[in-house]
């Protein structure tokens, strides 16, 4: 039996989670840099959990400037199993307005200037990415906002931009043709890492605004985008503490194999294989390695 420990990763608006006790802010040291800040460890109803504010406390870092390496290996290193990502995205859809929350099931990334893999030169992996969420997680993320009476939609595409810049007309209007139904700057490479660290992870995508496609948009103020979003950001709380007494249960192996991705995913013979690299990976990959 497997007795998780819930990371949970806050994205604009969430720098900090109400209720944990046996709180600490703690540094948590990597091989591939600093996370974005301090983890803030914790209980919710005696589960273990793990807080990573994804900007850092007071948003100081952009989406592109992201260390997500050391932020997924500090959450893997810091013996977190299950990850809930909480991000602030724009509607690509009328049926999903400011206030809606979708839990997503999958992506399409088109950041271009980010690392987007623990492995490379000297170990070459590949996992799959067809099911990029967990659906165990999804499910249970659905269930608690429905039981909290939130606006909610189960399944959707996030389209992840680099930004920091927010698209052009064009190209909301591209995303719409695709079917995208919300987009963001930051779910990718998270998404990615957490997959190579076998860890298991589902997004919470909070809509703040309707992207540039939508007629209205000229008319939306900063204000009014901010009190969406730090409403959102309260209803998330709500959220967390909702779900984490049903995912922190002891459990099974994932039944979506998150936790297995690296099984057959390493490519490198071992007598190949950079050492250097092989210490790097000790938390995310020591387990195939």
């Amino acid at each position: 039996m497997i007795q998780p420990v819930i990371g949970i990763i806050g994205g604009s608006g969430l720098y900090d989670i109400d209720g944990l006790e046996e709180k600490a802010w703690r540094r948590v040291e990597t091989p591939w840099g600093d996370p974005s800040d301090e983890l803030l460890f914790g209980r919710l109803g005696g589960i273990e959990c793990v807080f990573l504010p994804r900007h850092g406390r007071g948003h100081p870092t952009s989406p592109t400037h992201l260390n997500y390496r050391a932020n997924i290996d500090a959450l893997k290193r810091s013996g977190v199993t299950d990850v809930l990502s909480l991000s602030a995205v724009g509607s690509l859809k009328a049926e999903l307005p400011p206030g809606h929350f979708v839990v997503v099931d999958q992506f399409i990334d088109r950041s271009f200037a980010r690392e987007k893999s623990f492995f490379g030169d000297g170990i070459v992996a590949h996992v799959s990415m067809a099911r990029p969420v967990c659906g165990r997680l999804g499910d249970a993320l659905y269930g608690a906002a429905s039981s909290l009476a939130l606006p909610v939609t189960r399944g959707g595409t996030y389209l992840v931009m680099e930004g920091p810049q927010f698209s052009t007309k064009a190209e909301s209007e591209l995303y719409r043709s695709w079917g995208c139904s919300v987009i963001g700057m930051t779910n990718m490479p998270e998404a990615k890492l957490a997959r190579e660290a076998e860890l298991c992870y589902a997004t919470v995508a909070m809509v703040t605004d309707f992207d540039c496609w939508h007629p209205d948009h000229d008319h939306v103020t900063v204000e009014a985008v901010v009190r969406i979003l730090l409403g959102n950001a309260d209803k998330a709380r709500n959220l967390v503490r909702a779900i984490v007494p049903d995912v922190g249960r002891a459990r099974e192996l994932c039944p979506c194999g998150c936790d297995r991705a690296l099984d057959n995913a390493v490519i490198t013979a071992a007598d190949r294989r950079d050492p250097g690299l092989v210490s790097k990976l000790d938390a995310v990959a020591g387990r195939v390695l």
